[in-house]
This record gives C-alpha cells, structure tokens and sequence, in this order.
C-alpha cells in the first residue's frame, strides 16, 4: 500500500487550544474524515476504517458512539432481498 501525504496549515496555538499533541490530533483528524466520508457513501466501511487508521471492528465501535449507522441499507433493501429468500 503506498502512503500519500497531506499537509495541513494551523494557527501555532491550535494544540494547545486543543490541549492535543499534534499525534493525537493526526488521529482524530484521520477519524472524523473517514467517518465524515462514510457518512456521505464515498468510501465503503472498509476503506473508511483504512483510511481512519484502525481495525474494521474498531472503526464500526466508533460508527456506533456516533449513532452512524454500519449499514446503509435501507428498509426496503432489505424487504426485497427476504423476499428473494422466499
């Protein structure tokens, strides 16, 4: 896999604002954006979780302490495919 590099510009008292090391905030940065770019069904969860720097599972733990939906299927997504099944 190879890495791309994004800089980003802050305001010189941001961490401390933030009470964050620059690691810390790195991480959730990497976070939010993954959880953001989920949310919108540009990146799939597994590529989320990827991009967010944690496990699969990991990644779905945070999806649900910010009531995000794991799945985006909706009611009748699922109506048709039981009916499928039948």
């Amino acid at each position: 896999m190879s890495i791309q590099t994004i800089s980003l510009d802050f305001p010189n008292d941001i961490l401390l604002a933030l009470n964050e090391s620059e690691t810390e905030l790195k991480k959730r940065i990497k976070l939010m954006l993954a959880i953001h770019l989920y949310k919108l069904q540009k990146l799939t969860i597994g590529k989320a979780a990827q991009l967010s720097g944690l496990s699969r599972l990991e990644f779905e733990i945070e999806l649900s302490k910010n009531e995000i939906p794991i799945s985006n299927l909706t009611e009748e997504d699922v109506l048709n495919d039981s009916e499928k099944l039948t």
